[in-house]
């Protein structure tokens, strides 16, 4: 691992200014990378419709941490002002923008859109190469290229989030760093035996100059006891729950222990997390280690807290240095 980064879903009370001040504490704490999930759905797990409006402010308001979206979703958005945002923000913030990018998962949002949701694939993979191209200063129409440019080349700064073996190796094939969720759903198997499979065929997929990049979501919260942990997220955890038990991803009727398993969670003490994350399978092959809280929406100041023991106990005893 040789980067730490923090995603927030930009929930609860007070969402915005509690997630910006968020992103303040974790440049100052020494993360390298602050994310955020883009959902125009509440029912999808975030609160977040316009990602590059809020990292620009984020942008402002930092100094060096680097800021990214895990994930936007491209069939939503025209590729050509998707580029032009990320170059503005990237212009703004003295390069510091990386994008994840992905199809979303919701018929709903797609449909509020115009767009057809069983052509997700297609569209993702269209407006991902009209990206790429506009964000690397090719004419994307003819004698257009977008204004500003981008400051620096994006050739290693774009994340592609997947959910299968064949999304991987694609994603290998196509040049983009991966992107791993916090869990994996729709199975009985834990979570890293699963993105292990996944992540060893993007390795072993990988034939390009560049060192391949590995970006591992997870489920991380440290607090002074499991049972003070699970104080603070049981609420966000139970209602996510419920709306995974109602489309069927879920089974009914398990106890808190196995929804946690299912949602790959590590919490309780730091100790404890630290000790849990040294058995995970995926982290040894990853470079980015992304730390989030959701689906625990924990109050503001345990938030921070969380942050402050993920930056100075949890990380550097599984080998990360602040920068």
């Amino acid at each position: 691992m040789n980067r730490l980064g923090f995603l927030t879903h930009v929930q609860g009370e007070n969402a915005y200014r509690n997630a910006q001040e968020l992103f303040v504490v974790a440049d100052e704490l020494g993360f390298d990378v602050g994310w955020v999930a883009q959902h125009h759905e509440p029912l999808q797990g975030g609160g977040l419709s316009s990602p590059w409006t809020f990292l620009a402010y984020a942008a402002a308001r930092t100094r060096r941490i680097r800021l990214s979206t895990a994930i936007t979703i491209v069939p939503l958005e025209h590729p050509i002002r998707l580029a032009e945002d990320v170059s503005v923000v990237d212009t703004l913030s003295g390069g510091r923008v990386e994008i994840g990018v992905g199809s979303g998962s919701g018929p709903a949002e797609y449909a509020v859109f115009g767009k057809d949701f069983e052509q997700k694939r297609e569209l993702t993979t269209e407006g991902l190469r009209i990206l790429r191209a506009a964000l690397a200063g090719a004419e994307v129409a003819p004698g257009f290229t977008i204004q500003p440019p981008a400051p620096s080349d994006f050739t290693d700064r774009i994340w592609q989030g997947i959910f299968s073996e064949a999304g991987a190796r694609y994603t290998a094939q196509e040049g983009s760093n991966l992107l791993l969720n916090r869990a994996t759903y729709g199975y009985d198997e834990d979570t890293d035996v699963i993105q292990r499979v996944w992540a060893d065929a993007f390795l072993e997929t990988w034939a390009h100059d560049r060192t391949p990049r590995i970006g591992l979501s997870r489920f991380v919260f440290p607090a002074k006891d499991r049972k003070e942990a699970l104080r603070q997220i049981e609420d966000g955890l139970n209602n996510a729950t419920a709306g995974f038990v109602r489309r069927g991803t879920f089974p009914a009727g398990q106890s808190t222990e196995e929804y946690l398993r299912r949602f790959h969670a590590f919490y309780g003490h730091p100790d404890e997390i630290i000790e849990a994350l040294r058995k995970e399978k995926v982290l040894p092959v990853a470079t980015d280690l992304i730390t989030q809280f959701n689906p625990g929406i924990p109050d503001f100041d345990a938030a921070v807290n969380a942050l402050t023991l993920i930056a100075t106990e949890i990380a550097p005893a599984l080998g990360w240095k602040a920068q």
